[in-house]
C-alpha cells in the first residue's frame, strides 16, 4: 500500500535505502527548501517522477474560503516490508551483545515513529510490531521516525508470544518494562543480548507478555511525574542497555 510522506528526511532516508520504492515526489512551485531540494535532485539520479504543481483551496473556520493555493510538498512510497520473526533475529550488528525491541499493541504511530528513530540512534538490531491491536506504520510513523524505519529492521507477527519464546529459542533473554516494576534499568546486566518488551501507552505490557518475560525492571521516578511517555522511556531503557547511559 502507498504511503505518503511529508519530511524530506524520512524521504531521503528511503531515496538513499530503496530509491526503486518512491514512487513520485511533488513539490510547490518556486524554489523549494534545501531539504526538498535534495530529495528532488536524488530523485531525479534515480528516475523518480518529480512534479511541481498547487494545492487546492481549502476552507477556513466560518466556512470562508482560504484565497491562496496550498503548496504540496510530499512523497509518495512503497511501504518498507517487514521481515520474518527468524529472519529479525539472526541479524548481526557492532554490538557483540545485541539490543531488540519488541511493541506491545502501541496506538499511537507517532509515539512507533519516535521509537524507530531513537532506535536507529542506539543500534538496535530490529523491532517486532505487533501486527493487531496496534497502530498501523502509516506516514506519520514514517515522517516522526525521520528515516528511522528505514534503517532499522521490523518484523510484524500476528502472536508476540509466539516471537517472544522464538527470541529466547535463539538465545535472547526478553526484558519487560513497566512504571510499576521497582527494579531499576540500572541493575539489569549487560553482557547479554536482550530482547526489550514495551507496552501499551496506557495498559503497559498485556500479562500475558510480562509473564513471559525473563526479567522484569523500571525507570525510577526522582520527582512528583510517575511515568514517562513511552517512546520517552524507550529511549531512557536503551541508553541504559547499550552503556550510554
Amino acid at each position: 500500500m502507498p504511503v505518503v510522506l511529508r519530511n524530506p528526511h524520512s524521504v531521503l532516508a528511503v531515496l538513499k535505502q530503496r530509491p526503486s520504492d518512491v514512487l513520485e515526489v511533488k513539490l510547490p512551485a518556486g524554489k523549494p527548501s534545501p531539504a526538498w531540494g535534495e530529495v528532488a535532485e536524488l530523485a531525479k539520479l534515480a528516475g523518480v517522477p518529480v512534479r511541481t504543481q498547487l494545492g487546492l483551496v481549502k476552507p477556513m473556520k466560518g466556512g470562508k474560503s482560504d484565497l491562496g493555493r496550498q503548496s504540496v510538498t510530499e512523497a509518495t512510497i512503497k511501504e518498507k516490508q517487514p521481515l520474518g520473526v527468524e529472519e529479525l533475529l539472526a541479524l548481526e550488528g557492532t554490538d557483540p551483545h545485541g539490543v531488540w525491541l519488541a511493541l506491545d499493541c502501541l496506538q499511537d504511530p507517532h509515539n512507533v515513529g519516535a521509537i524507530f528513530r531513537t532506535a536507529g540512534f542506539f543500534g538496535v538490531r530490529g523491532i517486532i510490531v505487533t501486527k493487531d491491536r496496534s497502530a498501523p506504520l502509516s506516514g506519520i510513523a514514517y515522517d516522526v521516525a525521520a528515516g528511522g524505519l528505514e534503517v532499522v529492521p521490523h518484523a510484524q507477527p500476528s502472536n508476540l508470544a509466539r516471537a517472544i519464546e522464538t527470541a529466547k529459542q535463539n538465545g535472547i533473554w526478553v526484558l519487560g518494562t513497566s512504571e510499576h516494576e521497582s527494579r531499576p534499568v540500572s541493575q539489569i546486566a549487560r553482557d547479554r543480548p536482550w530482547m526489550v518488551v514495551v507496552g501499551n501507552e496506557e495498559h503497559g505490557l498485556r500479562r500475558l507478555t510480562l509473564d513471559s518475560c525473563d526479567d522484569r525492571c523500571g525507570i525510577p521516578a526522582l520527582g512528583p511525574v510517575p511515568s514517562l511517555n513511552v517512546s520517552v522511556a524507550t529511549g531512557v531503557l536503551l541508553a541504559a542497555l547499550t552503556g550510554k547511559l
